[in-house]
């Protein structure tokens, strides 16, 4: 399975054991990675299903299912407030490298982008294109930006345990915080270049988010999220 290429597509495209492909997917295909009909590869529907298909022209004929174990065992939603410049395409890439579920970028009081809808999909093809190379059976969500309050309120009807990330204040570090209590779904919230404001920090603990550290040293907005990431990780992966 290794050595097959893999390819995203929409679970639309799956009819009666055959997959319709689109005219991107044939170039990519042909094109770029040189298949020839006959050739085999592996489709994922970014829902949690993988098979192994042959090219066929336009279409591909499914083989097999395949059973795929590489998601963490709770489910992450990301809050990020969105950095400068492109940064927020990093911090999609790595995030969804590191298993995450959700991805909620947001409007906070010292955040200075004003994204577009085409920074939306961009973000959102970029995640497609890190879960295929990293072999996630599930794509993330990506939100629309929202403004940071509304963001806590849409997310704390739906979590077991929700963290602030506080780079100064006397803080328990995340790692400490966490709780295995098997199937569980976990938000993390990630300020921007220069903090969360004092108001901010008071109307995520209002609404049940605990602050926590990531560590002594003050991180970047990018780097942020994926020490929070590799911390869940590392705790709640290997047992």
């Amino acid at each position: 399975m290794a050595q097959l290429q893999r390819i995203a597509i929409a679970p639309s495209q799956f009819q009666k054991e055959q997959i319709i492909l689109t005219q991107e997917q044939q170039h990519y295909l042909v094109r770029v990675l040189r298949l020839r009909n006959g050739d085999r590869f592996i489709a994922m529907d970014g829902l949690g299903k993988w098979w192994i298909a042959q090219l066929q022209g336009t279409q591909a004929q499914v083989l097999e299912p395949l059973e795929v174990k590489t998601e963490l065992p709770v489910s992450i939603n990301l809050i990020v407030a969105l950095p400068k410049g492109n940064a927020f395409d990093e911090v999609v890439r790595c995030c969804t490298e590191l298993g995450v579920g959700v991805i909620a970028p947001v409007i906070s009081d010292r955040t200075l982008l004003n994204p577009s809808p085409q920074k939306l999909e961009r973000w959102r093809r970029i995640a497609q294109e890190a879960a295929e190379q990293s072999e996630r059976l599930f794509v993330p969500t990506i939100l629309e930006p929202v403004g940071f309050s509304s963001s806590l309120v849409d997310f704390q009807r739906s979590t077991n345990q929700q963290y602030i990330c506080e780079a100064r204040g006397n803080y328990p570090h995340l790692r400490d915080c966490l709780r295995d209590k098997g199937e569980m779904t976990i938000t993390i919230a990630i300020g921007p270049e220069g903090g969360w404001t004092q108001e901010e920090v008071e109307c995520a603990i209002a609404a049940n988010f605990q602050p926590v550290s990531l560590g002594r040293r003050i991180l970047r907005t990018v780097t942020a999220p994926i020490v929070a990431l590799s911390i869940v990780a590392a705790e709640l992966e290997s047992k």
